[in-house]
């Protein structure tokens, strides 16, 4: 029994690693296979440069028009951002308040928890850089009074400066003593808030229109070729092809379709920031702006080209699933 029993442990130690070295030498046929399939489809595109090269462009113009519109966008919204973040109000006091009554309601109004920053511009300061900015210096030596009020330029804190808050800020400081009027100029922001959130739900539909059409677009390409190989398919079923043996040279095809239009999708959005950035800087500083288009990060073109693979996979899939499923053995070359 003994000897038996050792005779069996080297016996069942070869039977485990011969069981290893199999799914070892498995698993190195399933990828060596992906690799040369891969290659092959990558081949059979570039033999066909002129076609290859039509479906990248068409797929490119679709994904870039929505990637650069929602790249205007978020320089758009960023710059919005940026002004509402500097937010002040202005509370204009009454006219018979003194420079002291002035002074004591700016630390009244800075000791508030809802203020970050509170300055006071007296009315002969007022005055001055209004003779300085208008050019109507000789105009003004004709008044008897000064006719500007002292001024309050109120900030509130960044947790607060949303329109809601800045909205409550401005009914407390109008509810004050020795205050006359609280101007706050946020309606257009507001305005332009609200269309760039329209203007994102329609680019984002679009986006998905334009997905919609690069899948059938891929679809329509996969299908041509399925039918230009049915009797490569026919074979490669007659001698026992399982169905994703024969789909995965189709589908590799979409994913390489998939990376071109994601590469040529990167390559117009480059030069369209690149033709359009020197207009776009002039006219921000007329406007003292600091707006600019921003292209795509590391990470942006990354994703991309990602989401490009992924739709010329699914377009392939799609079509695989349609027509591939249709050619079986024994079917007249005409069917499905």
């Amino acid at each position: 029994m003994a000897t038996e029993s050792r005779r069996s442990r080297p016996e069942r130690g070869r039977g485990a690693a011969r069981s290893r070295s199999e799914s070892r030498s498995a698993a190195e046929s399933y990828f060596a296979h992906h690799r040369k399939v891969a290659s092959d489809s990558a081949r059979r595109l570039l033999r066909t440069p002129v076609a290859s090269l039509m479906t990248w462009l068409v797929m490119g113009v679709a994904l870039a028009l929505p990637v650069g519109l929602l790249l205007l966008l978020g320089s758009l919204q960023g710059v919005s951002a940026g002004w509402e973040s500097s937010a002040r109000l202005t509370a204009y006091l009454e006219d018979g308040l003194s420079l002291a009554q002035a002074e004591q309601l700016q630390l009244e109004v800075g000791s508030r928890g809802d203020v970050d920053d509170v300055e006071l511009i007296g009315r002969e300061q007022a005055l001055a850089e209004f003779r300085d900015s208008s050019g109507l210096s000789d105009a003004l030596d004709y008044l008897d009074t000064n006719p500007l009020p002292h001024t309050l330029l109120v900030t509130p804190p960044e947790s607060d400066r949303t329109a809601a808050g800045v909205e409550r800020l401005a009914a407390e400081l109008k509810a004050l003593a020795g205050v006359a009027q609280v101007q706050v100029d946020l309606g257009w922001l507001q305005r332009l808030n609200g269309m760039t959130e329209l203007l994102a739900r329609g680019v984002w539909v679009l986006a998905m229109l334009l997905g919609a059409a690069v899948v059938l677009v891929i679809g329509n390409t996969i299908r041509l070729a399925i039918e230009n190989r049915r009797d490569e398919i026919l074979v490669a079923k007659l001698v026992g092809g399982t169905d994703a043996f024969v789909r995965r040279p189709f589908l590799y095809t979409g994913v390489w379709f998939g990376l071109g239009g994601g590469l040529v999708a990167w390559v117009l959005l480059q030069l369209s920031l690149w033709w359009l950035s020197g207009p776009i800087e002039r006219l921000a500083g007329l406007y003292r702006s600091n707006f600019e288009l921003t292209g795509l990060s590391f990470e942006g073109a990354l994703g991309l080209l990602l989401v490009a693979m992924v739709l010329g996979w699914l377009g392939a899939w799609v079509a695989v699933k349609r027509h591939l499923d249709a050619i079986e053995p024994g079917m007249p070359s005409g069917a499905g």
